[in-house]
């Protein structure tokens, strides 16, 4: 079993910058997989944000490309996701996902204000 957990969330202005972490742990060869980061705001549906290979591709959603960067440390079995440029629409907890495994974390909010 696969266990993602997030942290980093909280509550920013606009124009901030946060980076959110997520924590893979279990029977996991994390080097080798794909991982990716999601996010939900009420009212609607969860949406892909950032997905990363296990070569370091990375992929974005339009609404964050040039403000959003996904990273990852396989020695820390960590993935990243360092939020610059923040804006209210921004606003949404954010999950991380490991594909392979079909898990996923609690989610960790991020709320900016205007």
């Amino acid at each position: 079993q696969v266990q993602v957990v997030e942290s980093g969330g909280g509550l920013v202005q606009a124009g901030g910058s946060l980076r959110l972490s997520c924590v893979a742990s279990g029977k996991i060869i994390f080097s080798t997989k794909p991982m990716g980061w999601y996010r939900q705001a009420p009212g609607r549906q969860r949406e892909l944000v950032a997905s990363i290979t296990s070569d370091r591709l990375t992929n974005y959603a339009d609404s964050v490309k040039g403000r959003f960067t996904i990273s990852r440390d396989n020695a820390k079995n960590t993935v990243y996701l360092q939020m610059n440029s923040l804006m209210p629409e921004d606003t949404a907890v954010y999950y991380c996902y490991a594909p392979a495994y079909r898990a996923w974390g609690q989610g960790t909010q991020v709320t900016v204000s205007s």
